[in-house]
């Protein structure tokens, strides 16, 4: 009987992970909520087999699952990851405890409408780019990091995406920014290796990396998370900001799940309305 109960409980395991993607169970405190958006910024132990420590975003699309969570309760969550997703999609009190640091928040980023934070550093060519110097173009600004096992490949690859989407009349007005938040590791040859396993045009995309404190100046300044913990693992919010040609913040979005078409006609109409003016005959 015993066996018996145990190959239905692996079969009704197997099952969930076939019909839901693969479902990691973990635990933390939960540091904010932001309901509208849908999101909630997690401080949490290790993943075994996924990811190490961190404090991070997560998309919870629930609202019965994201009405359990609240700023400082102690959670064990279940983690769905499936391609193009990373999500909660349950979550339960958790007794035991955990360490808590000062952990970015959703409320520590930059608005909607704010001019967006300068930055200097360099691309993945080598090459000195700042924000000055990309004036007059729509920009796309997220940060990611090239060792990353979470959230930021996939945030990549559907970047990449709306890349490859836009039409060419846009595109050429569209610049795409990555900032690491990893400088010690992620040098202009990691970052052209990250970019290019992912497909990212590099004509119009700049992978930006440079020294630790002008990175984290940067990091601190768009509000997405702490350069690095002392344990090494990278707090971050899962952030990816629409630039105007004139520097200010039109949009921004969390997390990872937004339709590649509503990123898409947000991005063309904003660089049709700042797009250069074209000389009449």
């Amino acid at each position: 009987m015993r066996s018996l109960l145990a190959a239905v409980a692996l079969f009704a395991a197997l099952a969930i992970s076939c019909g839901r993607g693969n479902v990691y169970v973990g635990h933390g405190t939960v540091e904010s909520v932001d309901r509208a958006e849908k999101q909630a910024v997690i401080s949490h132990e290790a993943i075994p087999g996924l990811m190490d420590a961190m404090t991070m975003s997560f998309d919870v699309p629930d609202p019965a699952v994201l009405g359990r969570l609240a700023p400082g309760r102690r959670i064990e969550f279940d983690l769905e990851v499936k391609k193009g997703s990373f999500r909660i999609v349950g979550a339960r009190a958790y007794d035991s405890t955990m360490g808590a640091e000062r952990a970015p928040t959703v409320a520590s980023l930059a608005g909607e409408r704010d001019l967006a934070p300068a930055f200097s550093l360099t691309d993945q060519d080598g090459k000195p780019v700042s924000l000055a110097s990309l004036r007059g173009s729509t920009l796309l600004v997220d940060f990611v990091y090239t060792h990353c096992m979470g959230p930021c490949p996939i945030l990549t690859a559907k970047l990449v995406e709306l890349q490859r989407s836009l039409p060419p009349d846009a595109r050429k007005h569209v610049h795409f920014v990555s900032i690491t938040l990893d400088p010690a590791n992620d040098t202009p040859e990691a970052l052209t290796r990250y970019a290019k396993e992912r497909g990212a045009d590099l004509s119009e995309w700049s992978f930006l990396t440079g020294p630790e404190a002008e990175v984290a100046e940067v990091v601190r300044s768009f509000g997405v998370g702490t350069l690095r913990s002392p344990d090494g693992s990278i707090d971050h919010v899962v952030a990816t900001f629409l630039v105007d040609g004139q520097g200010r913040i039109a949009k921004r979005w969390l997390g990872l799940e937004h339709p590649t078409a509503e990123l898409r006609a947000a991005v063309v109409e904003l660089a049709g309305t700042h797009a250069p003016a074209v000389a009449q005959p």
